[in-house]
């Protein structure tokens, strides 16, 4: 299956000023596979450490951390000879050896030619407990495969290039069809090993059971946060914000019967997992948006819309079935797309307006900065006159153009100055613009 962010990596192997490269992400969202992928193209050697398979390695990290040294007992104990620029060296689990991490810095003073790559499933556990090697050490942030991706990985480049492309208009029967695949998406979700089940077997109920696989691995994994996390609190947790996208949220509605520090902890160990993004409140907004957003009210993105399904036992039959897109389960689904299609396309935190007056419920769902110009972003369906946040926000902070994601075609008005676009198009609108 072909990644956008292979195309990143690639990059980064011809690099002259290469520093070693640190693959973040959640558990199973393809970054080990995209490693191995590039070693086949790039390489004649590869080399993979891997702790938790080979937890024996972690003594080569205890005592010194002269990459050469290192190098050559890795030599010895596997039989793979480590050549500049011919060999690729990747440590995988890296959280589990928080000195391995360190031990980058020394690689990139001291062998700055050697390929290295090292990955981690909870890597902000480890970071927060060591010194980061910050400037010495590249960052990648490895996502769950976005819809253009999805509709490569079926075989459908033309109608993923229009997906990934800057936006353009598209025939009703073009629109229709991507509409199609998009409701297939939104139940089969974007985790590797769900779609290469649903592409192998065009079956969403088969997809459906690895991504119950992956949610018990999820859980499985509460087990090795940290030690003050109440495993118990952190089950709720992960299966209340599924259930609460799109919704604001304070932590008391997380769970019940633990304190709100208890509740907070397990929160935000579950986003440092990468399994859920904190979408962050904004009353009065302005450039640059983190500088006026909060903590106090906000709303949340689950890792990947098909495990937020399985998470909620939304019902696939009904929605195949459901004629429109937008309406099923309040519009979870839909903001749940047009949210991770956004923070995949631009790895940046993202907010929401909420007007801080008593007993409003206005609300804009989305406030995209780019380029220094903030879009109101809604997510509807019906005619402009059902946005009163919409206007409301215009009315208030002036009339910017504003970006309306429904289900269908690309419109404008003129007049209000508001476009309207396909669901489909959240990722190349996150790209590209308007």
């Amino acid at each position: 299956m072909d990644r956008y962010i292979f195309f990143e990596l690639r990059n980064w192997v011809h690099k002259t000023r290469r520093k070693p490269l640190l693959l973040r992400g959640a558990r199973q969202v393809g970054k080990t596979w995209l490693v191995e992928k590039l070693a086949q193209i790039e390489f004649e050697n590869f080399l993979k450490i891997d702790f938790e398979e080979n937890p024996e390695l972690l003594s080569l990290f205890e005592g010194d951390l002269n990459p050469e040294k290192i190098c050559a007992e890795l030599e010895i104990r596997t039989g793979i000879d480590i050549l500049m620029g011919k060999t690729l060296l990747f440590i995988d689990e890296i959280q589990i050896c928080p000195r391995a991490i360190i031990a980058l810095r020394y690689f990139y003073e001291k062998m700055p030619k050697l390929h290295i790559i090292a990955a981690g499933s909870l890597l902000e556990f480890a970071l927060s407990e060591i010194s980061f090697p910050v400037g010495r050490i590249q960052i990648l942030e490895v996502y769950p495969m976005n819809f253009s991706e999805f509709l490569l990985a079926l075989g459908y480049k033309k109608a993923a290039d229009i997906c990934n492309d800057p936006i353009t208009d598209v025939t009703e029967t073009t629109h229709e069809f991507l509409m199609e695949q998009l409701r297939i998406y939104l139940l089969v979700g974007g985790m590797p090993e769900c779609i290469k089940e649903y592409v192998n077997t065009k079956s969403i109920k088969k997809a459906a059971d690895v991504q119950d696989e992956i949610c018990e691995t999820y859980q499985m994994d509460f087990v090795k946060y940290k030690p003050k996390t109440d495993v118990n609190c952190l089950s709720t947790v992960f299966l209340n914000i599924a259930a609460s996208v799109g919704q604001q949220t304070k932590y008391t509605g997380l769970a019940k019967d633990f304190t709100i520090p208890t509740i907070k902890n397990a929160y935000e160990s579950i986003v440092l997992a990468r399994i859920a993004s904190k979408v962050k409140s904004v009353s009065s907004p302005g450039v640059p948006l983190e500088l006026h957003a909060s903590d106090k009210k906000f709303k949340n993105l689950f890792l990947d819309i098909g495990l937020m399904n399985r998470v909620m036992k939304i019902d696939y039959h009904e929605a195949l079935s459901h004629k429109n897109l937008l309406a099923i389960y309040r519009g979870q689904l839909a903001e749940q797309f047009v949210g991770q299609e956004l923070l995949c396309a631009t790895n940046k935190q993202l907010y929401y307006w909420a007007r801080d007056a008593k007993n409003s419920k206005a609300e804009i769902d989305y406030l995209f900065q780019k380029e220094g110009t903030i879009f109101p972003v809604e997510v509807k369906d019906g005619p402009s006159g059902k946005l009163k946040s919409l206007h409301l926000y215009r009315n208030t902070y002036g009339s910017q153009l504003a970006v309306v994601f429904h289900a269908g075609i690309t419109g404008k008005l003129e007049e209000e100055n508001i476009i309207f676009l396909p669901l489909y198009f959240a990722g190349s609108f996150a790209r590209h613009g308007v």
